[in-house]
């Protein structure tokens, strides 16, 4: 069968067993592109494995009963004795899916109830032991193939990298959780030059996402993008950082995080002087080793705010003395985002604060990666 739109027949066929390998493929790429379907798909398989299941309750319940009534009439006229009382069995479930986990619980239950009153070679204990066994194979048998249709809709869905060689890289960090981020302009526009087919960002998994740009400020050198992935995340939860809105005082002690090469690299060092190159205001000149490659990495001060991005290093600056770099100040980023429509909301609870230093590069690692421009 082809996967079609009756979603109902389709589930039918996963549950019984009956699908083959190219067409489970070919339900886990629908499931993957088409949000809905999968939905819909879930909460079928899930109604037709309780309603079976549930199926095997009401037979279990009528064979406790039997031998419920078989029991008492054994003790109708042998004296006081406490009977069991199946009264206050579930009658109603919410929903179908709720039957099958209530059977196993409900089977399990009695059984040890009546253990007492029934002897081990009774056929119809045996009978329900069977019928109990039977749900919870039913129902680990269900779970491990939707495992695997899980794990393959999740190799499926693993970005693939780009066909091309990487033209420029530089270093990028996430403004929010879901998608946005910003890197140097020069290295998306080298030399000032838009002759790039894509962008990429590698995170610390290794893998591969693609980006677009959103907005960017040339004298500034600032390029805000956004991940292309629909529903992409960064990481758990809001940023641990924020993104200060005023410059750090000269003196004031900073750290980095970058991709020079494919590893990531730490460095440490202190702001120099408060503005830039020839007295820019915008950025700050840093007392800090960089190499190429770390462009639009994260300047970073003791408590875990963003201060700045690096924009120039070594040589690139004429006159520039070795070990000086220069940063553009937060407060030009954040000037530059108040233009983009529907402007992205910045985090402003700052987790890094009380961490150690190791504990604050571990948390900042899920939010950096290396910038990579492609062109055929």
């Amino acid at each position: 069968m082809s996967i079609s739109n009756n979603i109902w027949e389709v589930a039918e066929a996963y549950v019984a067993g009956t699908l083959t390998e190219s067409e489970l493929g070919e339900l886990a790429s629908r499931m993957q592109s088409d949000a809905v379907f999968a939905k819909e798909f879930n909460e079928s398989t899930e109604l037709i494995g309780s309603i079976t299941a549930s199926g095997k309750n009401k037979r279990f319940k009528t064979m406790v009963g039997e031998i419920a009534q078989e029991q008492a009439n054994k003790q109708k006229n042998a004296g006081k004795r406490k009977l069991i009382n199946f009264s206050s069995l579930p009658q109603v479930w919410k929903t179908a899916a709720v039957a099958a986990s209530v059977a196993i619980l409900t089977s399990t239950i009695t059984i040890w109830s009546l253990k007492p009153a029934i002897k081990r070679n009774d056929s119809q204990y045996t009978n329900i032991s069977r019928e109990v066994a039977n749900t919870k194979k039913m129902q680990a048998g269900q779970q491990a193939e939707l495992k695997q249709l899980r794990e393959i809709i999740k190799e499926n869905n693993k970005p693939a990298p780009p066909p091309s060689d990487v033209r420029y890289s530089g270093t990028g960090f996430a403004l929010t959780n879901d998608g946005y981020f910003v890197t140097s302009n020069h290295v998306i526009h080298n030399n000032n030059k838009s002759d790039f087919d894509s962008v990429y960002i590698q995170n610390h998994d290794g893998q591969y996402y693609k980006a677009y740009l959103v907005t960017y400020d040339a004298d500034a050198d600032i390029a805000i993008m956004k991940v292309e992935k629909k529903n992409f995340r960064f990481g758990k939860g809001e940023l641990p950082y924020t993104i200060a809105t005023s410059k750090a005082g000269l003196g004031s002690q900073i750290f980095t995080l970058g991709f020079p090469n494919e590893d990531i690299v730490y460095a440490e060092g202190y702001i120099h002087a408060k503005n830039g190159i020839e007295g820019n205001d915008q950025q700050y000149t840093l007392q800090l080793m960089a190499e190429h490659g770390q462009s639009g990495s994260p300047v970073i001060d003791q408590k875990g705010a963003v201060i700045g991005i690096l924009t120039a290093i070594g040589s690139q600056a004429e006159g520039n003395n070795y070990g000086s770099s220069y940063a553009v100040s937060s407060k030009a980023l954040i000037e530059l985002m108040h233009k983009i429509p529907n402007e992205p909301r910045l985090n402003k609870t700052n987790k890094l604060s009380r961490l150690s230093r190791e504990e604050q590069i571990a948390k900042m690692e899920n939010y950096t990666f290396s910038v990579k421009v492609y062109k055929k």
